[in-house]
């Protein structure tokens, strides 16, 4: 359990410089190699330093920490749905919002089930080849894109994250077709977030992404029609900061987690009056 800026979900497009109050039990149903929590997502419950509570007991927490949304993170949220769904249910009754934090592997009958209890959901599009979930996962990537296309289909809010790892996922062909997979089935609103990989857990041979690497992945995406590009992990990077797709106003400056300026007024830009997709208020 921890408060967080919603901006280190990432959440960019959600409450701006909110606090969000998250939870998370060991286990994931993934077996990433490069995954930065594997502390908690690949270990057994009892490896882990572990609390019993109620969803109740959550959502008053939540309510003592005066925050805006409850999170379901660091590990995945979707080998403990139930519970999810279960304290989603009662934050939501206690007026607090709620976000998961997903790789998106998950059958279609579930995520339904799951998804009117929550306020926003981000997923992590590891790459686009099913050759990298296999060999890099334990995963296959059709899962993932269905899951993709049943959250557009419930309008529940989304925003997709890719941990760029050089050589592995980073080739300037996946990144177009990944931009124009999104833009031909999820529209051209759909945050997608770059960002930089560093040597962790099993893939330590590999050095940290370049910088040059997202800049480049972002331009491509932006070619391909993808309104709001951002980049990860590098504190003070330019495209961290949200701009209006239709005049280019600086809309929300952001250095790290922190929020500089925001020029958002009532979910439209300040400046020429576009609504700009996301849950603001």
């Amino acid at each position: 359990m921890n408060v967080d800026p919603i901006e280190k979900k990432p959440f960019f497009h959600v409450y701006p410089g909110s606090k969000t109050f998250s939870i998370a039990t060991a286990g994931c149903n993934l077996t990433c190699k490069f995954c930065q929590n594997w502390d908690i997502s690949q270990v057994p419950p009892e490896n882990v330093q572990a609390y019993s509570l109620t969803p109740s007991d959550i959502a008053g927490k939540a309510v003592d920490a005066k925050v805006r949304t409850v999170a379901y993170t660091y590990s995945e949220p979707i080998v403990f749905s139930e519970y999810v769904a279960d304290c989603a249910k009662a934050s939501k009754d206690r007026g607090i919002g709620n976000v998961a934090v997903s790789a998106g592997y998950i059958q279609s009958e579930p995520l339904k089930t799951l998804l009117p209890f929550l306020t926003a959901i981000k997923v992590d599009l590891k790459a686009f080849t099913d050759s990298f979930y296999q060999e890099i996962c334990g995963g296959r990537l059709q899962p993932i894109l269905d899951t993709l296309k049943t959250i557009r289909e419930f309008e529940i809010w989304f925003e997709i994250v890719v941990l760029l790892i050089p050589t592995l996922n980073d080739a300037d062909d996946d990144i177009k077709r990944l931009a124009n997979w999104v833009t031909s089935n999820l529209g051209q609103n759909i945050p997608v977030h770059f960002t930089r990989y560093h040597p962790t857990y099993k893939i330590k041979n590999i050095p940290p992404t370049p910088t040059e690497t997202l800049k480049r992945a972002r331009k491509i995406a932006m070619k391909e029609g993808c309104h709001y590009v951002y980049t990860g992990n590098i504190p003070g990077d330019t495209w961290e900061d949200t701009y209006c797709h239709s005049c280019k106003a600086l809309l929300i400056d952001r250095y790290g987690f922190t929020i500089l300026t925001n020029n958002i007024m009532n979910g439209k830009c300040k400046v020429c009056g576009t609504d700009i997709p996301g849950v603001w208020v």
